[in-house]
């Protein structure tokens, strides 16, 4: 075997480019890891894990000059002095927007396994039917029982901490003790239960913060520090670089390369297999192959797209999966940045413990038991309650004694949630090839033509009205509703794209992850999504991979690919 001949290669090292380069390594293969951008070490290379606030020249808030270099992430939250450099570089990756997307990378090492917000969520039994049951888009080809225990073997040994509640509408999992409930946060569960008869929860938000310590991975619980986009130097969060890497890296099988931009995959026409891939070193330009027996396609939604559209095009004009005329259609995100928040008064001689990374859930209620809707499917909500911090008396104390008492003294506590509603899967939500403009290394660019269609926006009425509801019911004062103006991309769950199915004539991928047009190639990450639930969508990628990577090694065994 040369250095250029592997068993597999696994493009990406994110999540889920993470999980298949552990299973496919520990499995006993030989498996080149690519990487488009930088490499980052554990521990080493995260530079500002310690820094707090003041370390910062300002302060951790963006400058003109990030501003003017970021005009995407400038949009929102993720532009700061503290993650700069973990994002992708817009000017050297540019992409065209046919209406707003807000699309937010991570190019390096990880990818945004080092950026995520950790919440981890099963998909429940009808996630798995809802689309057959509905008539929209296409059937999943697997149902919740084949990738339970997939679920099972996933969460184990990443780390989730959770309370388990017998819920069908949110399944439970293997999970460490949950992160507690703050003292409001516990009264307000109380009084939406009674208030709403028990048919609305909520429970501890279920993430991979661990709350015990995993000795045998060399990780510890969560510090309660909440700095986790700097880098976990503990490895209390997963991560690539904290779980699955170590783990693949440990069996000598596998080979890491960084600055490796996968052009296309090589396609063997005669065999209808994948031969290798094509790839363009991102610091020297030049150009090398790579074969292998099977490629894992794992470089986030759609850039695993981007390559199967940039491939085999002397067989099929729109790419390697294109036959179906599915290849970057039914783009899906979740819709958010809505839902309410208020005053809890009585709580004044009470403070909550440390920095806790993680806040509450509320499940799904919507279109669920008795309850129909006029519009598909519902949507969860993420919160915390908190108290004020010194920042509130700033601007109105001014200087000397009032003003140091004021900044040492908590503020009231408050309380807010934001809903994450499911967006249904729809043709014309797609992205494709713009081969008018380029990127830094001459690759043509992603057009992006994606928007929330009537049902979200019929959702996104209840979305706000229920969260208000909750809040008074529960007693919260001077409870007001929020809607800021969500545009698609940026809840940072881009799916679809190249979804599974059940007929190639419908799909990209079959039951397994393979692409129908090449079975020797599997797509595991956010692409194969066929519908995206309300909840959180990583955990489930875990589970694809895992379970697409046994099948292959046992594929391969078999002589099948």
């Amino acid at each position: 075997m040369s250095q250029y001949d592997y068993d597999a290669i696994v493009v990406g090292s994110g999540i889920s480019g993470g999980w298949a380069a552990k299973e496919l390594t520990e499995l006993g293969l030989k498996v080149l890891m690519l990487e488009r951008g930088k490499n980052i070490e554990h521990i080493k290379d995260y530079k500002n894990a310690q820094k707090e606030t003041w370390d910062y020249p300002h302060r951790g808030a963006p400058t003109q000059e990030m501003m003017a270099n970021y005009p995407v992430l400038r949009r929102d939250f993720p532009l700061n002095e503290p993650t700069l450099g973990m994002w992708a570089n817009e000017i050297e990756n540019p992409y065209v927007e046919k209406k707003r997307f807000d699309w937010f990378r991570g190019y390096q090492v990880g990818g945004r396994s080092l950026l995520w917000g950790r919440q981890s969520y099963r998909f429940n039994k009808r996630d798995f039917t809802a689309n057959a049951e509905e008539g929209i888009a296409v059937d999943w080809p697997i149902r919740y029982e084949e990738i339970a225990p997939w679920y099972d073997y996933v969460e184990g040994f990443a780390g989730i901490s959770g309370s388990k509640d017998g819920f069908d509408v949110l399944p439970d999992g293997v999970y460490q003790k949950p992160m507690p409930l703050n003292c409001v946060e516990k009264d307000v569960a109380k009084r939406i239960q009674t208030a709403f008869k028990g048919q609305r929860h909520l429970i501890p938000g279920r993430t991979s913060n661990m709350t015990e310590a995993k000795l045998e991975e060399g990780r510890i619980q969560c510090q309660y520090r909440n700095k986790c986009w700097m880098g976990c130097p503990y490895g209390a969060y997963f991560s690539t670089q904290s779980s699955t890497l170590p783990a693949a890296v440990k069996t000598g099988n596998l080979t890491i390369r960084p600055f490796s931009i996968v052009r296309e995959i090589i396609y063997d026409k005669d065999k209808k297999r994948a031969k290798g891939v094509e790839i363009i070193d991102a610091e020297t330009n030049q150009t090398y192959q790579f074969n292998s027996k099977i490629v894992f396609v794992c470089a986030s939604a759609f850039n695993s797209t981007w390559i199967l559209m940039n491939s085999a095009t002397d067989v099929w004009e729109q790419g390697l999966g294109s036959s179906s005329g599915e290849l970057g259609h039914n783009v899906m995100d979740h819709h958010f940045r809505i839902g309410a928040s208020g005053i809890a008064e009585g709580y004044e001689d009470k403070y909550h413990y440390g920095r806790r990374p993680s806040g509450f859930y509320i499940p799904r209620f919507r279109n669920w038991g008795n309850d129909k809707r006029d519009y598909l499917r519902g949507y969860g909500y993420q919160g915390a309650a908190n108290r004020e911090g010194w920042r509130k008396d700033v601007a109105e104390m001014g200087i000397g004694a009032a003003l140091k008492e004021a900044i040492s003294t908590p503020g009231q506590w408050q309380i807010g949630m934001t809903a994450f509603g499911e967006m249904l899967p729809d043709h014309s939500n797609r992205i494709y090839l713009d081969k008018t403009k380029t990127d830094k290394w001459g690759n043509p660019v992603l057009a992006i033509d994606v928007e929330i269609k009537e049902n979200e926006i019929k959702m996104r009425k209840d979305m706000m009205q229920d969260a208000i509801d909750m809040l008074e019911q529960s007693g919260i004062k001077n409870v007001s509703g929020f809607d800021s103006d969500y545009y698609p991309g940026q809840g940072i769950h881009e799916m679809g794209t190249a979804r599974m199915g059940r007929d190639p004539k419908t799909s990209v991928l079959n039951a397994h992850n393979q692409v129908w047009d090449a079975l020797n190639v599997f797509v595991t990450d956010g692409a194969c999504m066929t519908s995206a639930s309300c909840v959180n969508p990583s955990l489930t990628y875990m589970a694809l991979t895992a379970r697409a990577a046994h099948f292959a090694v046992d594929e391969l065994k078999k002589g099948n690919l």
